[in-house]
């Protein structure tokens, strides 16, 4: 039984610059391994400055081209674009699972939730259509967008596609030449986008792909002619791009890391609740910063409680859970469980241990479903994103106690309440300070043109990466003030 279909021989991935794929001089070439099995599955240049250098001087040259092309046939492309991944959705989904661990199916809901900015960034040609007004006699003014230039995505490996696809539609469509920067444990992605692009009509050097760790970030960061750099992944990262960049006068937005909270009051639908949660906390084998971190149980909510053990119990890893990025996530995992335990904590459903049946996947990195009951706030599980799929439940008496710990977060990504009544979910609606509030919903992501964004720890920056906010991060608003001839009827620039 397979649950993936993992490339047939290891694949060297090369940089795209001015429209070529090519291997940097002299750049180490990094393993790129599987979380499902442990093997190699291809290779990955760490480019140097040198390269990234390159990379931007080729963007740059494009860029005065694609800015003069039409808003209308750079949107002609990007149809060609979107259409070329529904075609090669399947293709695309192994390859991003291959790479990441998460399940093919998730892969795939991962890509349709990127093909959801292409949509939005396709309606740019008729909903963001600038504006106009005759503000005095024989007087108007008017306002439209200009792309900045060069801009650059740095992208974390828990999705190799759907991360990228916040930025690339939008910065694209409006005029920007393109430079990404993939996480290093998930490089096939992004260039078999970056080939998808290609076909799709993209110029040569409009968009780039750059591989490598710290010193191509870095490199990014410092270089002059990079305009803004949109970045995913933890909040310490974040908070450093967010800096760093800043400080060189580049616009920056740079979304961190989460500790989301689920609130479970007694009067919640108990089937509905019980599949949200596990869904929540197990999907991607919780390497998303959307995931479900930590259930507060308001009050006597222990059947639904039971309904979520009993159903977290009966996925298997493989095929109803993907797999651990690397051994070191394990390893940390297996870590915080243990330390959780020591520090009073019951492990009431544990996962340590479990791995698919077959050979083939003995080396993978596995966790299973894990809960951990009797967690009090101050613990290191109800606190420090964990990163996997380990779920704490915190039991508080009421309502606003729920709310006390949830607002005690310095995250502030999303927060969910699960209850049948109207007046309960509107108090969490306005209570908690996070970016993102579901009601019955155990991954409140909105759909676009609603934006994805945090505040607190889980964002350094201001708008958000996709939707209708990014557009004033993507872009200059420039206004124009225009008067013919000399009026004597009373101008307020007469």
């Amino acid at each position: 039984m397979s649950f993936v279909q993992l490339p047939e021989s290891p694949i060297t991935c090369r940089n795209l610059v001015g429209g070529e794929w090519l291997l940097p001089p002299g750049a180490p070439l990094l393993e790129v391994r599987s979380p499902y099995t442990g093997g190699v599955i291809g290779r990955v240049p760490m480019t140097s400055e040198a390269g990234v250098a390159q990379a931007v001087e080729a963007a740059r040259v494009a860029s005065v081209g694609w800015r003069a092309v039409s808003l209308r046939e750079r949107t002609a492309i990007m149809a060609r674009f979107r259409a070329l991944l529904e075609q090669h959705l399947d293709r695309l989904a192994n390859l991003a699972a291959s790479e990441a661990g998460k399940t093919v199916a998730e892969a795939r809901a991962g890509l349709l939730k990127g093909m959801e900015v292409c949509d939005f960034a396709l309606s740019l040609q008729n909903l963001d259509t600038g504006g106009a007004l005759e503000v005095s006699r024989g007087v108007s003014c008017e306002f439209r967008r200009e792309p900045l230039g060069v801009v650059a995505g740095i992208t974390p490996f828990n999705f190799p596609a759907m991360v990228p696809l916040w930025m690339i539609p939008t910065a694209l469509t409006v005029g920007n030449a393109f430079i990404l920067k993939p996480s290093e444990k998930v490089p096939l992605t992004a260039c078999a986008l970056g080939e998808l692009l290609q076909e799709a009509g993209v110029p040569p050097g409009v968009f780039s792909v750059v591989h490598g760790g710290r010193e191509a970030v870095e490199a990014i960061l410092a270089h002059p002619e990079v305009r803004a750099v949109g970045f995913v992944g933890s909040s310490a990262v974040a908070r450093r791009v967010y800096a760093e960049g800043s400080a060189r006068g580049k616009r920056v937005l740079a979304l961190g890391g989460a500790k989301n909270h689920l609130i479970v009051v007694p009067d919640a639908e108990p089937g509905l609740t019980a599949q949200s949660v596990v869904d929540s906390f197990t999907g991607c084998a919780g390497q998303r910063c959307m995931a479900a971190s930590v259930l507060l149980a308001v009050g006597d909510v222990q059947p639904i409680l039971d309904q979520v053990l009993e159903r977290a119990g009966r996925l298997e890893c493989g095929p109803g859970m993907g797999a651990l990025i690397d051994r070191a996530s394990l390893t940390r995992l297996e870590t915080a469980i243990a330390a959780a335990e020591r520090a009073g904590a019951r492990v009431v459903l544990d996962g340590r241990g479990k791995t698919p049946a077959g050979e083939r996947w003995a080396n993978g990195h596995w966790l299973g479903p894990t809960v951990i009951d009797g967690v009090r706030p101050d613990m290191e599980a109800a606190q420090r994103e964990l990163f996997g799929p380990v779920l704490a439940i915190v039991r508080v008496p009421t309502l606003s106690a729920a709310l006390e710990v949830e607002n005690a977060s310095p995250y502030g990504n999303a927060a969910s309440i699960f209850t049948t009544n109207g007046a309960v979910a509107q108090a969490v609606v306005e209570g908690a300070r996070v970016g993102m509030v579901g009601v019955n919903v155990g991954v409140p992501v909105p759909r676009e043109p609603f934006s994805f964004g945090g505040v607190g720890e889980s964002k350094f920056g201001h708008g958000d990466i996709t939707g209708v906010a990014s557009l004033g991060f993507w872009t200059d608003l420039k206004k124009v003030t225009r008067k013919w001839g000399g009026r004597t009827d009373g101008s307020w620039m007469s």
